[in-house]
């Protein structure tokens, strides 16, 4: 199928867009048998991989945060010999997942300030080989996208981007230590995501950032103020993030527009992007030769626009 999305296995090797997630090991110190063969056959079919070891702090992984990187480092470091001794040079993400048990009750704590230090972590420690590293970040353990959610999701995603960490898995959407998954949880965290990207991009500083000029020109002589300054102009889209859902209305615009809350916001997000949004990243044709060998579940009716679709139109 990705060979024929590609347009041929030579193009597909030569610009692989799918990668394998997998969990080639079972803490601590284990190989899995079974997912070793998945990764084999990845690796062999030119598929890069996410070199996935997942220990539990407390349960499958040391208590001590230490403790735990150690062992997780140790299970990924030997998944790159394992990769590397089946095709050399082949393209894998150190991807050191630890995970955090609440001790109290041994269940998972994805959102909790132990599992942002963690991955936190991971990342200088993907750094310090100078590796591609993966890592999850935006875990709740809410079940739902509230105050409890937004927070958690806020301070792990803070450490985790600004500790420099190439790649974030389940960074929007997931609710109750990835037991649930929200789309209106999506679109929240996008907006969460966009301010955590702008802090990583911190404070240029310039000769034309520092401002000396624009100053003068507000002080003597001007307005005393910046609103219309041309540096105003000229970076409010670029030095500023604005949120697509977040509310910044004042308390008085607020109240007159029916004090909306952000979760029924985000439902009329979701409502608004599933009625309108139709992709077709896989052209007609090849759609249809891949329908030919495989039992493809969902209607290609169902992936175009309600104006384009044709009254006669079957599958």
């Amino acid at each position: 199928m990705l060979h024929d999305i590609a347009g041929g296995e030579d193009k597909w090797r030569a610009r692989p867009f799918v990668s394998q997630s997998n969990c080639f090991v079972v803490p601590p110190l284990k190989f899995a048998t079974d997912a070793c063969r998945c990764l084999e056959t990845a690796v062999y079919g030119g598929m890069p991989v996410l070199l996935l070891s997942a220990g539990q702090a407390g349960a499958t992984a040391p208590a001590a945060l230490a403790g735990a990187l150690v062992q997780e480092t140790a299970e990924v470091l030997a998944g790159l010999a394992y990769v590397n001794a089946l095709v050399p040079g082949h393209p894998a993400i150190f991807g050191t997942w630890s995970f955090v048990s609440d001790l109290r009750s041994g269940a998972m704590s994805g959102g909790s300030p132990e599992q942002a230090i963690l991955s936190a972590a991971s990342a200088q420690m993907a750094h310090f080989y100078d590796l591609t590293g993966g890592t999850s970040s935006g875990i709740s353990d809410s079940k739902i996208p509230d105050a409890q959610a937004g927070a958690e999701k806020g301070y792990n995603h803070a450490l985790v981007g600004n500790a420099g960490m190439n790649l974030i898995y389940e960074s929007a959407g997931m609710h109750g230590s990835l037991l649930g998954f929200s789309l209106e949880g999506v679109v929240l965290d996008n907006d969460i995501v966009g301010a955590v990207q702008r802090t990583i991009k911190g404070i240029e500083v310039t000769d034309e950032s520092l401002s000396v000029d624009t100053i003068r020109a507000a002080v003597i002589g001007g307005p005393g103020h910046y609103l219309g300054a041309k540096q105003t102009l000229d970076i409010m889209q670029t030095e500023y993030i604005y949120p697509a859902v977040g509310d910044r209305l004042s308390p008085k615009e607020w109240n007159e527009v029916g004090r909306p809350q952000i979760i029924d916001v985000a439902i009329a997000k979701v409502k608004q992007v599933l009625d309108n949004n139709f992709p077709s990243h896989i052209p007609e044709e090849v759609d249809a030769k891949i329908r030919e060998y495989l039992p493809i579940a969902l209607p290609r009716e169902n992936m175009i626009h309600p104006a384009l679709r044709s009254e006669t139109a079957t599958v």
